[in-house]
């Protein structure tokens, strides 16, 4: 295993600078300057997006809008329009597709593209797509530029907004020395508390542990451990990645103290998960029924059957062990949803995003 994958492989990830957050600037210039988020406008509602000036308060996605007003009272809320963020999203892959069929999209403001067959440098070919998003849309964006997809993916961030950074491949080694863990995908909160404990903050700390130590230590994972932090990913760009999961979620208005009031809401949901699992997935297997509850103090739990299929009566068992945990907390959002099965799981995809 090397850290570039097969070849002299070229990976470019795109991130657009603060999308739908742009996307509405540029349609009302009088905003220009003032903080600016988009969603999170009724008391319940989560901040979808926020500019850089808005961030400079604290302000940031799946942040809940009244904590946010709180944090800048000057901020300004406007409702998302998908559609509209859909329409610009298609011009930019419109552009991506000019350099390479080799696109994978993340969202709607982000994807990765292999370049590995042009003779041009990598950053060339960012930068010439960077420009052509700006001549074309208005809108900035952000690239990485690595042999492989999580190196570009944390490139991305590094010249943030309107850059790009680029890693060689002659340069990794100096590069995930210094890099913090929290970096690497798949190493959240609970997996930083963990790394932490045993005095690893960086990856040159990681790379101390062996693969048998960190196998004694996390399983199938640490093995998987032991690669990323020396910038190992043998990932490909895969065009058409298929979908994971479907969900729908209901944030309430007001906390729901009774779980027959939830009832009627799972209901709803499961018939429009079900129809759009039998309308546009029903060549796709189900590998498990979920659901989900977040609590008044917004802390959270999610109940999950193998169960293939679907059942309204599965997932009234799985939202009466959810609230059971909650031990009689208020519920804020409730969620439910199906895994599908697929011949191979991405670890930067889940349910409920």
């Amino acid at each position: 295993m090397d850290a570039g994958g097969e070849g002299m492989r070229k990976c470019i990830h795109i991130d657009m600078d603060c999308f739908y957050a742009a996307v509405e600037e540029r349609e009302q210039p009088e905003l220009s300057g003032l903080p600016v988020a988009v969603g999170g406008s009724s008391r319940r509602g989560v901040i979808c997006a926020a500019n850089y000036e808005a961030r400079k308060y604290g302000v940031c996605s799946a942040m809940p809008g009244f904590k946010a007003v709180k944090l800048c009272p000057q901020l300004v809320m406007l409702p998302v329009r998908f559609d509209l963020y859909r329409a610009e999203s298609a011009k930019i892959r419109a552009i991506f597709g000019r350099f390479t069929e080799l696109i994978e999209p993340l969202s709607l403001d982000e994807a990765y593209l292999d370049v590995s067959h042009w003779g041009s440098s990598g950053s060339a070919i960012a930068r010439e797509v960077r420009a052509q998003i700006f001549e074309e849309t208005g809108l900035s964006a952000s690239a990485g530029i690595a042999p492989n997809k999580m190196l570009a993916k944390i490139a991305s961030d590094w010249n943030k907004p309107n850059g790009q950074f680029e890693v060689r491949e002659e340069g990794i080694a100096a590069f995930m020395s210094e890099l913090p863990v929290a970096k690497l995908w798949g190493v959240g909160k609970r997996m930083q508390e963990k790394l932490s404990r045993i005095k690893v903050v960086t990856c040159g700390d990681l790379q101390r542990l062996d693969k048998f130590e960190l196998s004694r230590r996390f399983g199938k994972w640490g093995i998987e451990l032991h690669g990323l932090c020396r910038g190992f990913d043998e990932r490909e760009v895969r065009p058409h990645r298929s979908r994971k999961s479907i969900s729908k979620e209901n944030t309430f208005a007001v906390d729901v103290v009774n779980l027959a009031e939830l009832l009627p809401v799972m209901r709803g949901m499961y018939e429009g998960v079900s129809k759009l699992l039998d309308e546009r997935y029903r060549d796709r297997q189900v590998r498990a029924l979920v659901v989900k509850l977040k609590f008044f103090d917004f802390s959270r739990t999610t109940a999950e059957s193998a169960q293939v299929r679907m059942s309204e009566g599965v997932f009234r068992d799985l939202l009466d062990e959810a609230w059971s945990r909650g031990a009689g907390k208020a519920v804020r959002l409730l969620g439910i949803g199906v895994r599908l099965m697929d011949e191979r799981d991405d670890p930067q995809l889940e349910m409920f995003e």
